[in-house]
């Protein structure tokens, strides 16, 4: 069964272009979100989010990937230009893809985050920043 993911992202072409790359990449995408109110609502439905920082509602993308993770148990990567923002939602993620992003980066972001093995390898990922060291899990249960 293919992950389901959520995209949480205001800027729509941007929005539009992450959806592509998750699709030929082998997922569905189940939803996209421009705030924190759409993100939330259809989180049950959802494996993996790639979750943006500053949305429509303001900087609450840190806040939403926070609750994605410990609400519903979804696997968080943010992907922002400003990765410093993230702050202390870096404990709900599994990582950072820095804007702008190679579509190679959101695919193998997708393929890390959707394995059942907590071991992450993330040396091949370029733009892609972890949040565990190597080896440790989030201690979240990931969807099935």
């Amino acid at each position: 069964m293919s992950k389901k993911i959520l995209i949480v992202e205001d800027e729509i072409f941007v929005a539009l272009e992450i959806e592509q790359i998750v699709e030929e990449t082998g997922f569905d995408v189940s939803a996209i979100a421009a705030d924190r109110e759409a993100a939330l609502a259809c989180a049950e439905s959802c494996d993996i989010a790639l979750v943006d920082l500053n949305l429509r509602d303001g900087p609450t993308g840190p806040m939403i990937g926070m609750e994605l993770a410990s609400r519903y148990g979804i696997r968080v990567i943010y992907v922002t230009a400003n990765p410093s923002q993230i702050g202390a939602a870096s404990m709900a993620a599994l990582g950072v893809i820095t804007k702008p992003f190679r579509a190679q980066s959101i695919a193998a972001a997708l393929r890390l985050a959707a394995r059942d093995d907590p071991e992450l390898h993330t040396a091949d990922i370029a733009g892609f920043i972890p949040f565990l060291p190597r080896g440790s899990s989030s201690g979240l249960e990931s969807r099935g």
